[in-house]
């Protein structure tokens, strides 16, 4: 067998699961850079969204759950260390998958996850933030990912049904307990964020941006 046709060749690892050879570059995500949440956790700057390794609408199983698990362990052999998610995909179903495919977890693996949003259907998003749904979420995710701490947790949305003060704070509650270590905001302008800030550190924010989509160029 040439040389070429070994290197095409899937590996297995010791539990018999497939694994894609070697890519020659070490890292190729870390040729985007690296960029450190609140001065102090490494990151590459290009990660990994899971969002969509879930089904249609982003609702229930994936069509191919293979695949979804090996796209995961791709990403992990390419250098990616940040991956995104939510309790919200699938619902659950994301996070499902990053444990099976990933658990247990190289050393330098950054799990994002949020909290905030309810899902009764494909493409349907209800924002809940009620401080107790929100400590269950957080709870539950750690139970799914087989993690001790999420070392970013984000609110989806902010809940306009509930005071903004009590979701900030429940935040602020989970990280002093340990069960997080950084907290982010999703999809929020300037005021919003300076009011999380006065309650608890904000690591990150993540909104939608892109070449149509610039309202945040106006508030932020």
């Amino acid at each position: 067998m040439s040389a070429l046709k070994k290197n095409e060749q899937h590996i297995r690892d010791n539990a018999g699961r497939k694994k894609h050879p070697p890519v020659a570059s070490e890292a190729l995500a870390a040729k985007s850079g690296t960029v450190a949440l609140s001065g102090e956790l490494p990151v590459h700057r290009l990660g990994f969204g899971a969002m969509q390794l879930t089904g249609r609408g982003v609702w229930g199983e994936p069509a191919d759950r293979a695949e979804a698990i090996a796209v995961l362990r791709r990403a992990v052999e390419l250098g990616i260390n940040l991956i995104d998610t939510a309790d919200s995909y699938g619902p659950y179903v994301s996070e499902e998958l990053i444990r099976e495919a990933l658990f247990p977890y190289p050393a330098g693996l950054v799990i994002a996850t949020k909290a905030g949003l309810v899902r009764t259907g494909p493409d349907t998003w209800i924002p809940l933030g009620r401080p107790e749904y929100l400590r269950q979420e957080c709870e539950m995710s750690l139970r799914r990912l087989r993690l001790e701490r999420i070392e970013l947790f984000q609110l989806h949305r902010i809940d306009p049904n509930a005071p903004a003060e009590d979701q900030f704070g429940l935040l602020r509650d989970l990280q002093r307990e340990g069960k997080i270590r950084h907290v982010g905001l999703s999809e929020v302008g300037v005021a919003e964020i300076e009011a999380a800030r006065r309650i608890v550190p904000i690591a990150t924010v993540q909104n939608l941006y892109n070449l149509v989509e610039r309202k945040y160029t106006r508030t932020c």
